[in-house]
Formats: structure tokens, sequence, C-alpha cells
């Protein structure tokens, strides 16, 4: 192979993409170039200008390629493409992009539903997006099934058509059920028609349509439908009350601005259609090095509307980049119209650019905040695993457990998860003790570490046979540290449990002082204090706490639902809150059976005559 100073010598004066590689021969940056042989040259020339992501990338580069293209515009569609492909190292990447959702309207189906989807297909289905808000795309599908009553369910219509009964979203009004044979193909495409004006933004148009069906269907004297789209208008418009009109020129223009801090960028997208802002996006880039403004803004728009679904006539953008003229020719290209961008210095458009930069600074720094966090979730776990000597385990999963009973009664326990320092709730779980009598907290905790390790010994076996991705099972992924609500002698209880499994995860206990408040750490038998102003007393104490709240949670449902329904029901002169001061008083069922009419009588709100009753009923 040819060595670099070699291949340099032999770039040809012709547009083209090159593509640099490390000595893992990974591609590290794609560029594109109007003249491969001037531009490749300009990053191995000595020179003082080159900024220190420039300088890194040279220095790790071991081989390069490049495709000639006819043009600078085709050479800019295959740097996107390349770059959405690879995501390499040194080129401004949006952050995750490959993630944000999509919704699909299934125009390829004979009756279309509205799907949140992660990825497009060539399927003959119409798609919006990408957004990067997933609880918004759910907020929004929603939303059309309660305007917009199509389907939800994946059932192939044509073949079951009149031979089913409505189901309960047609009951509530949330489909027009046509796998009843009722509702014509064209009345369907009709809904559906609304839906994609609703999505694409046309509210007024979508409004006039709607009040032309109206009247038809009102001079028809079919009032049953009239009323339906009746409802839908209102809807409607009281969705576009809240839209803002900020744009007297009524026209689809997106609005892209900037704010940076050291090494985040985030990217804000305002999306006018009609003079109105219907909707925002905000993004974050990465590896963005030392780049300046235009590179920035120049790979954004690339990454953007390469997997945007809709590109306006207008783009307005917060500061001026060398490319804007070959970028309106590839936008022009895929949108079959012309496209404009814009960097406007005065007037309204303006004030939209400024608006977008203003909320682009809230969300940098409300990011800032949330790394800073997160920063110090993993200085707080780094810490405590140097105070633990296990530094050599990277600690990533923390699995606390606790045991909550009144008496011993409904003994329960708690399970919860923390992942990088902060709490993954969709991993807590909750155990009934059931081979526990009465208050023993080291059964109890031998009980449930022996539960929760074997049902993951046995996930983790079927896993292996298949493809070996444990974050599939219930309770298959391990944990690097296990915490105990107690002291030397659970950590004990739990040891056991371990050593009988043939497992090594360090174990330690959160012992707290007499205001129950968290006070050190027992581990390998001795018990360690902690400051009470270091990261890791805080991560323990919110870890403690958490396990000590669910488990409570737990407790407090189970004793409400045998409140709820109780034999104790059936007994004359027993109410419900009889009943709860009876529990309260006695603890159990049982408690109560054995008790005297003198000790029944004893309880708070109690009279003599109940207590009669309740006595009579047990033992009679």
């Amino acid at each position: 192979m040819l060595n670099i100073e070699e291949k340099l010598k032999s770039l040809p004066d012709k547009p083209g993409v090159y593509i640099m590689k490390n000595e893992n021969n990974r591609i590290i940056y794609v560029g594109k170039a109007i003249n491969l042989k001037n531009r490749v040259r300009q990053y191995f020339q000595t020179s003082a200008t080159k900024s220190p992501k420039v300088q890194a990338m040279v220095e790790n580069i071991r081989d390069f390629e490049y495709i000639i293209t006819s043009n600078e515009l085709e050479a800019l569609i295959l740097e996107c493409n390349l770059i959405k492909k690879h995501r390499p190292r040194y080129n401004v990447m949006l952050r995750d992009d490959k993630h944000y959702p999509y919704i699909k309207v299934t125009l390829n189906e004979s009756f279309p539903r509205v799907l949140k989807v992660r990825e497009i297909k060539k399927d003959g289905a119409k798609y919006f997006g990408p957004y990067t808000d997933t609880k918004a795309v759910n907020q929004t599908i929603k939303l059309i099934s309660k305007i917009f009553p199509i389907r939800s369910c994946s059932k192939n219509i044509e073949k079951i058509a009149g031979k089913e009964r409505p189901c309960l979203n047609a009951h509530i009004n949330q489909c027009i059920a046509p796998c009843t044979g009722k509702v014509s193909k064209e009345e369907y495409d009709k809904l559906v028609d609304s839906v994609l004006l609703f999505l694409e933004g046309k509210q007024q148009e979508l409004l006039s349509e709607l009040e032309m069906k109206m009247k038809k269907y009102a001079e028809n004297l079919d009032f049953e439908k009239a009323a339906e789209l009746r409802d839908q208008i209102e809807a409607v418009k009281k969705i576009n009350e809240k839209q803002i009109i900020i744009s007297s020129r009524m026209e689809d223009q997106d609005v892209i601005a900037f704010a940076e801090a050291g090494e985040l960028v985030c990217a804000q997208v305002f999306f006018v259609r009609g003079g109105k802002l219907i909707g925002r996006e905000t993004f974050f880039l990465s590896d963005i090095g030392k780049s300046d403004e235009g590179e920035i803004i120049s790979s954004f728009i690339k990454q953007f509307y390469n997997k945007a679904l809709y590109i306006p006539k207008f783009i307005l953008v917060s500061n001026d980049f060398e490319e804007i003229e070959l970028i309106e020719e590839w936008l022009g290209s895929k949108k079959g119209s012309k496209v404009t961008i814009v960097c406007p210095k005065r007037g309204d458009r303006r004030k939209l650019v400024e608006m977008a930069r203003n909320n682009a600074e809230e969300n940098l720094r409300l990011e800032m905040e949330k790394v800073e966090k997160e920063k110090r979730n993993s200085m707080a776990v780094n810490e405590l695993a140097g105070i633990l000597g296990i530094e050599d385990r990277k600690i990533i999963r923390i699995e606390a457990f606790d045991i909550s009973n009144i008496q011993g009664v409904d003994n329960v326990a708690s399970m919860i998860v923390f992942e990088n320092g902060k709490p993954a709730k969709k991993h807590y779980r909750r155990f009934r003790i059931r081979g526990v009598e009465g208050q023993d907290d080291y059964g109890s905790m031998r009980e449930i570490l022996w539960r929760r390790f074997t049902h993951g010994i046995e996930e983790r076996k079927k896993i292996d046979e298949e493809d070996g991705d444990y974050t599939r099972g219930k309770f298959s992924q391990f944990p690097e540290l296990i915490m105990i609500d107690g002291g030397l002698g659970h950590v004990n209880a739990a040891s056991q449990v371990l050593d009988e499994l043939n497992l090594s995860i360090p174990i330690c206990g959160m012992v707290k002082d007499q205001r129950h408040r968290t006070r050190g750490i027992v581990y390998e038998g001795k018990e360690i204090s902690l400051s009470s102003r270091s990261q890791a007393f805080k991560l323990v104490a919110l870890i403690q706490d958490e396990a000590h709240r669910f488990a409570i949670e737990y407790h407090r449902s189970l004793r409400e639902k045998k409140l709820e329904k109780s034999v104790l029901d059936e007994i004359e002169g027993v109410g419900q809150k009889r009943k709860q001061a009876l529990f309260k008083h006695f603890k159990s069922i049982e408690a109560i059976k054995k008790a005297s009419v003198e000790e029944l009588a004893q309880v708070s709100g109690m009279n003599k005559k109940v207590a009669e009753n309740i006595y009579n009923f047990f033992n009679k």
C-alpha cells in the first residue's frame, strides 16, 4: 500500500469525498472537496492555524481514501450518507440521532394506523419527524386517537370486516371500528386525510375541509355525523388557538439557532407553518472540538435535513456560513422546488432567530446542569468504590434491598436499582415474603436474595441459549454492588446466599443512627463511617431512603387492600373506620379472632354491642 506522502502526490484535481482512517482502519473523518488535491493536502501541511481538533485528527490519520464525484453537489450528498453510516469520531455529530422517533401513518395498509417508529423504511407509509421528545410523540398519537378515531389494532381489516364486534376503543369513541364492516374505505380515508393535514400543521386547511363536510352532513339531515365533525372542529380549534402567530408573512419556514458552551452545542429548531409556531425540537451536537460556527451550522443542517421528511421554502439561520448556496441547491433537489437559506439581520425574521437562540441557551443551561449532576453521580459511585476498596470493579449497577413489616405481619421486601449513580425505576422489584413466619429480618433477607438470584441464574441459562443479551430479562442483569438496609447480621445473611449460589458480588450494609438517619456502611465485618459532606455519603443515604420508601409503599398498599375486603365486612356494626381501628390495634385477623369482648371493646371507636358481635362471629 502506498504511504500517505505518495498518495498525496496522486490526488486528482476533481471534486469528491475524502475518508480519513486510523491505525485500526476505522473511519475517523469524512469530508467533501471541490478540489480533492488541494483540500486533502492542507491537512498534512505544517501550519500554526490548525485548530486543536484538526491537529488531533491528523495525528491519528494512518491512511485515507477518496471517491471522485461529478460535482460538488454529488460530493455533499455522498458526504452526508457516509457520515450517517459511519458516524466518524472527528465529524460534528448530532448526539444519538439514530434513536430519534418518527410518527408513521401506514398508508401502505388499506385502513391506515398512526404509529411511533424509530426507523424509516421505503414501504409506502408516510413519516413525520424526527422528534427529540418521545413523550411529545406519545402525546400527539394519543391526541390524534381522540380527535380522529382511526384504528390502533394490527388486524387484517379486509379479512375480518363484518365478523368482529367493536372493541373497547370503539365504545369510547376512539375508533370508528372498520372491523365491523359498517365503515367504507372512502369514509375511513377521509379521516386519514384529516390526520395527515393535522400532522403537517395545516390546521386552517383542515378546519375548512371539516366545516365543509359538516355542512353537507347537516344538509343531508345526517346530524350524528355532523355532530362528530363538530366535535373534531372544536378540538382542532383549541389546538389552533394555542399556536402562536409569530410571522405576518404566513409562510412555512424553519428557524435554526445555536448556543455553545465549551464542548457542548445546542441547536434549537422552530417549525413555523402558515405563520404559526407549531412545534420545536432541541438537538445536541457532540465532538465539536474547536470547530467554527460555520462548520457547526453546516454540519447540523446537512445531518438534520438528510433525515427530515419535510423541507420548508425558507430556512432562517443565526449565522452565515460558506456552503449556503451549495446546501440550498441540495435541499432544492430534495424538495423539488427552490429552498432559500437566510441569515436575517433585522426585522421580524431576526426576532424569530433571537427567540430560537434564547431557547437554545436555556436548553443548553438545563443540559449542562444535567451533565454536572451526572458527573457528581459518577464521582459518588467512584468514591464509594474507593472506600470499599473495589476500584478495580467498574460499578454501573447497584441493587439495594430492604424489609418491611409491622410486628412480623405482612412481610414484604423491596429491591431498588441505581445505574450510574441514579435511580433506574424500571428495574425496581417487590417481593412478598413466603417462607418466613413472624419478624425474622435475616430469614426474610435470605429468602428474597435467594429468589432474586436463582431467578436471575435461570434466566441467564435461557438467554445464553439464544442471544446472550441479559438486558432482556427481568432478573438476568446482575449488579456490581449489593447494598442491604441493615448491619452486620443482614450482610452475613445475604452473604450466605451468594456463597451457596457461587456468586461473587460485594455486599455492604447501610446502618442508621438513633434518629433513623444514615450513619455509615458495614463492609467485610467492619463499620465504616462516612463524612456527611462526601458524595459517597449522599449516595448511600439516597439509596437507603429510596429502598425504605419503596418497601413501605408496598407494605402500605397490601394493608389497604386487606382492609378493602375482609371477613370483618360480614359483621354487623363493623364499617371501614372500625375495621381500620381493629387492624391498627390487633395487627392481624388471627389476633382479632383470639381477643375477648373486653379487649375488643378497648379499640378506639368501639362499643360493647359491636365488640360482642365480633366475638360471637368468631367464637360461635
